[in-house]
């Protein structure tokens, strides 16, 4: 019924840039939170940024200030900026949105993207 479909990520020499594109797709009422999150291997899954639907957002102590985190409400769209990457910056990064699906006015539910690597070699 719903699917967030993860883009953009890839290999890139410390100091780079990429851009990580994730849509959500399928009987979408309304999307609160969007976000992304990261696992690096051996480590449990963290925050890496998150943004609201009226554009508030927080970010890991870890990339601040390096990633920038925005949203097109329209297309169901959150993106991730991220600049100056370091190694320690690689990981598989998914997407999650918190979202209401069509005719339900229950509690927002919580879902994820199949996840996209990205490595950043020193």
């Amino acid at each position: 019924q719903v699917q967030l479909v993860e883009s953009g990520g890839g290999l890139v020499q410390a100091g780079g840039s990429l851009r990580l594109s994730c849509v959500a797709s399928g009987s979408i009422s309304s999307i609160n939170i969007m976000g992304w999150y990261r696992q690096a291997p051996g480590k449990q899954r963290e925050l890496v940024a998150r943004i609201t639907s009226g554009g508030f957002t927080n970010y890991a102590d870890s990339v601040r200030g390096r990633f920038t985190i925005s949203r097109d409400n329209a297309k169901n769209t959150v993106y991730l900026q991220m600049n100056s990457l370091k190694p320690e910056d690689t990981a598989v990064y998914y997407c999650n949105a918190n979202l209401r699906l069509v005719g339900y006015s229950g509690p927002y539910n919580s879902y994820w993207g199949q996840g996209t690597q990205v490595t950043v070699s020193s």
